[in-house]
């Protein structure tokens, strides 16, 4: 199993690996980690309702919880399209650890695991693992790193503008992103 390990800063990747799964397929795992200077409590309360992670994650359009373990995600792929899976909640422990994996039929097979750990005054080290299979195989994963889609790119932004968002109540935009933001309404 190939394995890269990153620079200890808290906005790279800690690990990508392939490895296979039960069905012979091979999956990509991503690892990202940022320590945020807020209580675990307060970060995972925010995270658990899965309706406030469209507000920081960039490609998700939204995520509607079904029922208390399951919701249907919505996420912006390459060329203008979108995918969409239900994936449900297989492991929790509240304030530390939430876990989960995309039903069946999902477009993007994909589980993971975010993870809430004290680093004293600090705050709190949040790590997400996120495994999965990308549309297309290899060639879905070129196209998809090419439109800045990869999850190992979109896992180290994402958090860190959920450290913004936590610490700051925003998220910084520059002022090519605004003006891309005036031209799409």
């Amino acid at each position: 199993m190939g394995t890269r390990e990153a620079l200890a800063s808290d906005d790279a990747p800690l690990v990508t690996a392939k490895h296979g799964t039960a069905a012979g397929q091979s999956d990509t795992v991503v690892a990202s980690a940022v320590t945020i200077n807020r209580p675990a409590a307060e970060l995972y309360a925010f995270w658990r309702d899965f309706a406030n992670l469209a507000t920081f994650m960039e490609n998700v359009e939204r995520v509607d919880a079904l029922d208390d373990t399951r919701s249907r995600w919505v996420v912006k792929a390459p060329a203008g399209k979108t995918v969409e899976w239900v994936s449900r909640v297989t492991e929790e422990a509240a304030d530390r650890l939430i876990a989960w994996e995309a039903e069946a039929d999902a477009e993007v097979p994909n589980s993971g695991r975010v993870e809430f750990r004290d680093a004293g005054a600090r705050g709190t080290v949040v790590t997400a693992t996120i495994a999965y299979d990308p549309p297309a195989g290899f060639i879905g994963k070129v196209v998809a790193k090419m439109f800045q889609r990869e999850p190992a790119i979109q896992a180290r932004r994402d958090l860190r503008r959920f450290k913004q968002l936590m610490e700051t109540g925003e998220i910084a935009t520059s002022a090519r992103t605004l003006k891309q933001l005036e031209e799409q309404d």
